[in-house]
């Protein structure tokens, strides 16, 4: 049974697959701009932007909020922090075994002709 945690950073992946998500986020982290500001760098229509920034928003990466007659972007740190921990989490666990085999084979050929 999936946690909320492992939910949390599904939907983050997930969101992130795509590339034109992808390249949503990095436009925006140059700062807020409106929906018609981004989408005003694809060769797509303002729909279909939309509904990926919708993606974007359900996984916590992006905000939007009214202002005036305009929805503007915002990007949120704490998913890209919840990515990090992740994704620190397994490069220790790899470490860790990496260092087991080598000491194992420092062990069991001592002079490295394996």
């Amino acid at each position: 049974m999936e946690t909320t945690a492992e939910a949390e950073i599904g939907a983050i992946f997930t969101a992130l697959a795509d590339p034109t998500r992808r390249r949503l986020v990095q436009l925006l982290g140059s700062g807020e701009a409106t929906v018609g500001e981004l989408a005003d760098r694809f060769d797509t229509n303002l729909p279909a932007i939309s509904k990926h920034l919708s993606v974007l928003e359900r996984a916590g990466i992006i905000s939007r909020h009214k202002e005036a007659q305009w929805r503007r972007c915002r990007l949120q740190a704490e998913p890209f922090a919840r990515m990090r921990e992740w994704a620190d989490h397994y490069a220790e666990l790899w470490g860790g075994s990496l260092d087991r085999l080598e000491r194992y084979l420092q062990v069991t050929d001592p002079e490295g002709r394996a």
